[in-house]
């Protein structure tokens, strides 16, 4: 987590503040679509068990 906000920091001083939100919303997709990923192959994995959504 610590270098994610260090390269934001890194883009607000260089580029400005529409840069870096641009990467936060870059980088939040990014992480929503890794964990939709993770729980349809989890939950395909898992069958027909009981499931989880919150959990990792």
């Amino acid at each position: 987590m610590l270098p994610i906000l260090l390269v934001l920091l890194l883009a607000l001083l260089l580029f400005g503040v529409g840069f870096a939100v641009k990467i936060l919303w870059w980088i939040a997709l990014a992480v929503l679509v890794v964990w939709l990923l993770g729980f349809l192959f989890r939950g395909a994995a898992v069958g027909g068990g009981r499931r989880r959504w919150y959990r990792w």
